[in-house]
């Protein structure tokens, strides 16, 4: 522990107590990090608010991190909205007076239904919060951490749909792929100034998110309970589990560490064996 020191990591769509966001910034502040959490705090039109992390949610993960001993910062981000990334992280600056950690994180993942019944404005909303956020935070994260001269860490939380297909998720797949696409060239274009962007791929991982794919997922595929779609789950996953968010928390940390400084525009499967290409 504390291999991260003094660093700051910003992570996107960590307001969900017991989600991704939140386990990643609990293990990157054991290892030294000032962190920022960021959520979008308030549903934007058309997405349900009982499926994003409300201020109040992303206040208790501040506090939570704050009783453990870390230092936070915590942000109102729609990383839809250029000019709030660029406040974001002029307010992480003037706070903490740098950022050398972005973890790409803020997704939906919970508009699930038939490619042929999946609305132009679905696809949309998906694709902006998947995709385009990841970009713009990208984009401006990079800059900082170039005018800062000392490199940087970049990740980018993809998934298992990032590697195969997904019945009833285009436009999760879809976004998840591309962001794939998205980490690699920016390792290209960011390599030379010792900044590295790489990208995690989690299979299914039950936070709150999680438990709205397995009910419906259940329901689609005819088990008679959730609990008989997780067992049938397991018996496919060479570990014989699924996924914990401590387990994707610990591969962002190790890819942010010095052990892999000279590892970029990769792809890191955390599956238990599910996913192997």
């Amino acid at each position: 522990m504390g291999e991260l020191t003094g660093k700051v990591a910003l992570c996107t769509g960590a307001g969900r107590p017991g989600g991704l966001g939140e386990a990643i910034l609990a293990r990157l502040a054991e290892e030294g990090c000032r962190v920022v959490v960021t959520d979008v705090g308030a549903a934007p039109p058309g997405l349900d608010a009982r499926h994003l992390a409300s201020s109040f949610d992303a206040s208790r993960v501040a506090d939570d991190l704050r009783a453990s001993g870390a230092e936070v910062l915590l942000l109102a981000l729609d990383v839809r909205d250029e000019a709030q990334v660029e406040s974001a992280i002029a307010s992480t600056v003037e706070r903490f007076g740098q950022l050398d950690i972005l973890v790409n994180n803020a997704g939906i993942g919970f508009l699930m239904q038939p490619l042929l019944e999946t609305t132009r404005e679905r696809w949309q909303s998906v694709l902006d919060v998947n995709l385009l956020g990841a970009f713009l935070c990208t984009k401006h994260a990079a800059r900082q951490m170039i005018r800062q001269g000392r490199g940087g860490r970049i990740v980018n939380v993809a998934s298992q749909a990032a590697k195969s297909g997904h019945a009833h998720m285009a436009a999760y797949t879809a976004s998840k792929h591309g962001l794939v696409g998205l980490t690699r060239t920016a390792a290209m274009e960011l390599g030379p100034h010792g900044i590295t962007v790489n990208a995690v791929c989690p299979n299914h991982v039950t936070t709150g998110l999680g438990a709205t794919q397995n009910e419906y997922f259940a329901r689609l595929r005819g088990f008679a309970s959730v609990e008989d779609y997780l067992a049938d789950m397991r018996q496919r996953i060479p570990l014989r589990r699924t996924g914990l968010p401590g387990d994707t928390a610990a591969a962002v940390a190790f890819l942010c560490s010095e052990a892999a400084q000279y590892i970029t525009g990769e792809a890191l499967n955390v599956s238990g064996g599910l996913e192997m290409h």
